[in-house]
């Protein structure tokens, strides 16, 4: 196996660790509180970073880099996890997941500007399959209509604009780390930046006191090390390995996400739901059929 065969592999373990996200962050966030949950959560995820690979020294990291991809990574990391916990039930989390998920496509679209991708025509329908999907679970979602789906944005905007604006920061992360990086990683650094940050959000702000009981611990321990992990294998796959392909590939981590979430939180998305995260699915294959060539 090539070396970029070998980071390509590794970098596919990241989606399948990813797809515990959602559900776990939403249990997690329903018992530590939004921002305590987060914190918590990153801060077991840097501790165990920190433990296996220690911190980089910051003067081997490529400047471009170190501030570019750092402010990136923090500010998506912040944004998914508030988005799912301040969701107002459950099955927003599902929607807002979803939402979370355009980055694959949107990384290959940037790619186009940032790392000079070619691409063909049919890159832009799998695009629009994509928002498709997102706005027919969103529209669904709501009652049927676009006045009622704009109603329920109205009602609770910050989760939607930060599952958004998370779509958007990771695919500029993905695009400028393997332009600015040079083969270095800062990941152990940003975790660390991402539990401060979040640790004097929490501190600032009206959360609820932390309390600690035996089953939310648990899946705490776990989401903070598999987190570490995924992001770790991610970073290498996306730095020496397939971009294009583990971009395209992470299209089908809707559906392992989705089914895992509604498996854990015990919901029962209807099948609406289901034609969107197909539609997703759909428009990355799409995508990729539009670059395959350029590669």
């Amino acid at each position: 196996m090539s070396p970029s065969s070998r980071a390509t592999a590794i970098g596919l373990l990241a989606i399948i660790l990813w797809s515990t996200s959602v559900g776990l962050l939403r249990s997690i966030s329903e018992h530590f509180g939004a921002t305590g949950g987060a914190a918590l959560i990153y801060t077991v995820s840097a501790l165990a970073l920190c433990l296996s690979r220690g911190l980089p020294d910051i003067r081997e990291l490529p400047r471009g880099y170190l501030f570019s991809a750092g402010i990136l990574f923090v500010s998506y990391e912040i944004c998914f996890a508030l988005a799912i916990g301040l969701a107002e039930t459950r099955d927003q989390s599902l929607e807002l997941g979803l939402i979370n998920y355009l980055w694959p496509c949107l990384t290959i679209v940037l790619s186009l500007f940032i790392n000079g991708q070619r691409s063909s025509f049919w890159l832009w329908p799998g695009l629009m399959l994509t928002l498709g999907g997102v706005f027919l679970v969103m529209q669904e979602s709501s009652g049927g209509s676009f006045a009622s789906m704009w109603s329920n944005i109205e009602k609770n905007p910050l989760p939607y604009g930060l599952a958004f604006s998370a779509a958007i920061t990771w695919a500029l992360y993905c695009n400028l780390t393997r332009r600015f990086s040079k083969g270095k990683s800062g990941v152990s650094l940003f975790f660390c930046a991402t539990a401060v940050v979040l640790w004097v959000k929490y501190a600032l702000t009206r959360e609820p006191a932390i309390s600690f009981s035996l089953a939310p611990t648990l899946q705490l321990l776990f989401m903070g090390v598999s987190t570490a992990a995924a992001y770790s294998v991610w970073n290498r796959g996306i730095q020496a390995g397939n971009m294009t392909l583990l971009a395209t590939a992470s299209y089908f981590t809707p559906i392992s996400s989705a089914l895992l979430a509604s498996l854990w939180l015990g919901l029962r998305p209807g099948f609406p739901f289901w034609q969107g995260v197909i539609m997703v699915v759909a428009g990355s294959l799409i995508c990729w059929l539009a670059t395959r060539h350029y590669r």
